[in-house]
């Protein structure tokens, strides 16, 4: 059991399978021609296969696969293959491009659950975010899981003036299909133009729909990061992540793993701890993952507090969202 200084148990990993994408979100990916760490930099399969293994003996119980894009890595399949033998749910999130390359992998793996990241139901605008004419791909593979019975979580970063006006249509999605949307509130990260006047809050998003629909809040799961609801006689369901005005981190149980093997106890955290070069030289890196959590900060990395607009995004230490893993 992994527990940090707040007495709160540790048994969530996230795995950067490379910071490497095929999209180049605006709000992600500070640079159009930013560099990506070569191979040799990265965790190896038998590395995360061995790192994972380690996590998972110390009581992880979920394992959510991560990028940048996971599913560009061209290892991605025999990864997710490896890492399905754990006794941890296995989750992933894509941007949804190369979904229907990897459904025989998801279903072999055990996998039942994706998140795919769609911040616009727009063609034109998905292109003006993404950088990239990919919308009716993404659209077709949502489908695709649909049909193949997978529970599909779309998450939408919410950001005024790009995507505020869309958010009763993504409701509207939900009436007549089983699909969860996540609205999530834009969060500062190194070079990603973060301004608090951007943030969509939870609550004017709930004001929002509240003026078109009747809806129940739904129970949320112990460790939950979305705050769910349902619209009266819709399928789907939706829920927001509230990182910026209603933080969560109380019953915080993630911890994330870079794709260059750097272990970090909080998004926002200053410090990141070096698991694969440590393993690489034949340490235990057990009592470093344990150290890592112990030296966790009560919320949002110690950086910041719930009142975002008083935020200086410049005085933050952190890396950028693709270099993190989402």
């Amino acid at each position: 059991m992994i527990k940090d200084g707040f007495g709160r148990i540790h048994d969530y990993l996230r795995i950067s399978l490379t910071d490497a994408c095929n999209f180049r979100c605006t709000y992600c990916m500070p640079d159009e021609l930013m560099q990506f760490k070569p191979s040799a930099h990265l965790m190896q399969v038998e590395e995360i296969d061995a790192i994972a293994g380690m996590f998972v003996r110390m009581g992880v119980r979920k394992i959510r696969l991560t990028g940048g894009e996971p599913l560009v890595r061209k290892e991605a399949a025999e990864i997710i293959r490896v890492l399905s033998k754990y006794p941890a749910e296995l989750t992933i999130t894509t941007n949804g491009s190369r979904v229907h390359e990897f459904i025989t992998s998801f279903k072999d793996a055990g996998i039942r659950s994706v998140n795919v990241s769609l911040d616009t139901l727009n063609h034109d605008k998905f292109l003006q975010v993404t950088r990239r004419p990919q919308f009716q791909q993404v659209w077709d593979n949502i489908q695709l899981l649909i049909r193949e019975g997978f529970h599909v979580k779309v998450n939408a970063v919410m950001m005024k003036g790009m995507n505020d006006d869309e958010i009763l249509d993504f409701v509207a999605w939900t009436k007549d299909q089983p699909v969860h949307i996540r609205f999530i509130e834009f969060m500062p990260f190194n070079g990603n133009h973060w301004e608090n006047e951007k943030v969509v809050s939870y609550k004017q998003i709930l004001e929002t729909i509240a003026a078109e629909y009747d809806f129940v809040k739904l129970r949320d799961d112990a460790n939950a990061t979305a705050k769910k609801f349902k619209v009266y006689n819709h399928e789907g369901t939706f829920a927001i992540i509230s990182t910026m005005s209603a933080p969560f981190c109380s019953t915080c149980n993630r911890m994330r793993l870079t794709a260059d093997g750097k272990m970090k106890n909080c998004l926002f955290s200053k410090g990141e701890v070096d698991l694969l070069t440590a393993y690489r030289s034949g340490q235990d890196i057990m009592p470093l993952i344990e150290q890592c959590v112990i030296e966790k900060e009560e919320s949002l990395g110690g950086q910041f507090t719930k009142d975002y607009e008083q935020i200086d995004a410049d005085a933050l230490t952190n890396r950028s969202m693709i270099r993190i893993g989402g």
